[in-house]
């Protein structure tokens, strides 16, 4: 399919001032000479803030990454993800038209489509609050027929309930996502024929996330980022709640580890994102991209021999830091296993009770000629190493040196790096780099 820009054009294209601080963290994530890598991110940006993609805009994007204009475009006009014309200003309805969808009546969806919105598709309805198109496979086949509205799935859809949802948003309502006949997730529409437990939330992560986003139909101006708690797959839908959110998506003045009293996971808290991506982007993380906008580009398994670790792909630092928190793979003592009997070892870290945590002896000054280079343990790079510095850790002695309790103590006091002196063995490395006897500036 030929894809081209919209032949009417706004005369220009900016950020808000919200927006544009995002746009600025996400660009901050790569080196020098590496910031095209932020493309897809800026580009769904500026669609997810005007609804389509302009020329003004991507000319915009292209001139912050320093790109020329035609890569730019290269990337708006090759992913469908981009609209290059005008889209409703309530909703754009992608209606899936594959095979599984199609047999089950996604033929009678798109009748709906061209009889309450538009007779062609990517036309608008005649208020401009509604378009549609028919998209290729959305993933969903199993609660065929259905259709991706803003940022949610709507499955196991009819003629008349689509049409019915099409009225509510319409009368300003934003309908819960996933299936409209009731089901949990894919199971058989007869019911679970197998692990049939009882379930302890009513909708599955994805709805229950979704809902209480409520940004399905939502334009992002930067103004409020929406709170999106980190999934750890092992609650899985027994979780009795959603997980709390990432404090790292909070103003460094209101980082907590615990949720308000008597609030939803989430709700309330205001988020500084550009902040805290700058602050807690270490250095030692620059010299490589974590995420390459929708898709990230780091390999799977990749470790740098100075200042990386092992990062999956695609995960981004807080990313990291959340899974951290949950689910920390190393101590003092080394990797830990995924025996339910070594649990007790994870104390050791910054899941350990604050009882157990206890501040270790630090220095005023460096002893001798000077520190050691603490950026020869791997997760420490310039800005981490001038943080421990500035809190009277010079040498590898003195890290080889920590307790359990004093490692815990570290991992709650390093702001932005929480849990990653346990993650990355700091104390295995420091004792591996102290027997050397080398003390590197």
């Amino acid at each position: 399919m030929l894809r081209r820009l919209y032949h009417e054009q706004p005369e220009s294209f900016a950020f808000t001032p919200g927006n544009q601080k995002w746009a600025e963290a996400q660009i901050s994530k790569y080196p020098e000479g590496r910031q095209a890598s932020a493309v897809i991110a800026l580009l769904w940006r500026a669609q997810e803030q005007e609804g389509w993609l302009s020329r003004p805009a991507i000319e915009s994007v292209a001139g912050m990454l320093g790109m020329a204009y035609i890569r730019a475009l290269e990337v708006a006009t090759f992913y469908f993800m981009f609209q290059l014309q005008p889209v409703g200003a309530v909703a754009h309805i992608q209606v899936c038209g594959t095979t599984s969808c199609m047999i089950c009546g996604a033929e009678d969806l798109i009748g709906v489509c061209r009889e309450k919105i538009a007779s062609k598709a990517h036309q608008l309805s005649p208020d401009g609050n509604f378009s549609w198109e028919e998209v290729e496979c959305l993933g969903a086949c199993a609660n065929a027929p259905m259709a991706q509205i803003g940022k949610d799935y709507y499955e196991d859809l009819t003629a008349e309930s689509f049409a019915g949802l099409l009225d509510r948003m319409a009368a300003g309502e934003v309908p819960t996502p996933g299936s409209q006949i009731g089901r949990f997730a894919s199971e058989p529409a007869g019911g679970a024929t197998t692990l049939q437990m009882d379930k302890a939330n009513a909708a599955n992560a994805s709805v229950a996330l979704a809902t209480e986003i409520g940004d399905t139909l939502k334009r992002i101006d930067g103004t409020e980022v929406p709170l999106r708690a980190p999934w750890n797959p092992a609650m899985d839908s027994a979780a009795a709640a959603p997980p709390a959110v990432n404090d790292d998506l909070l103003s460094p003045s209101g980082m907590s580890d615990e949720p308000t009293p008597g609030a939803q996971p989430g709700a309330g808290k205001e988020v500084n994102e550009e902040a805290t991506t700058i602050q807690e982007s270490d250095a030692d993380d620059a010299g490589r991209p974590d995420e390459g906008g929708i898709a990230g580009t780091a390999e799977a398994g990749d470790s740098t021999p100075e200042g990386g670790g092992y990062h999956p792909a695609g995960e981004t630092e807080v990313d990291r830091t959340a899974r951290s928190r949950q689910s920390p793979t190393h101590s003092a003592e080394g990797p830990l296993s995924d025996d339910p009997a070594d649990e007790p070892a994870r104390s050791a870290g910054a899941d350990a009770p604050e009882s157990e945590a206890k501040e270790p002896p630090r220095l005023d000054a460096p002893r001798g000629s000077g520190g050691d280079n603490l950026q020869r343990i791997r997760g420490i790079g310039p800005k981490l190493a001038e943080t421990l510095n500035g809190m009277g850790f010079y040498h590898y002695d003195q890290i080889a040196a920590w307790t359990p309790e004093e490692l815990a103590w570290v991992d709650r006091n390093i702001v932005g790096s929480r849990g990653r002196a346990s993650r990355d063995d700091w104390v295995g490395q420091a004792k591996d780099l102290s027997g050397e006897g080398q003390t590197d500036r």
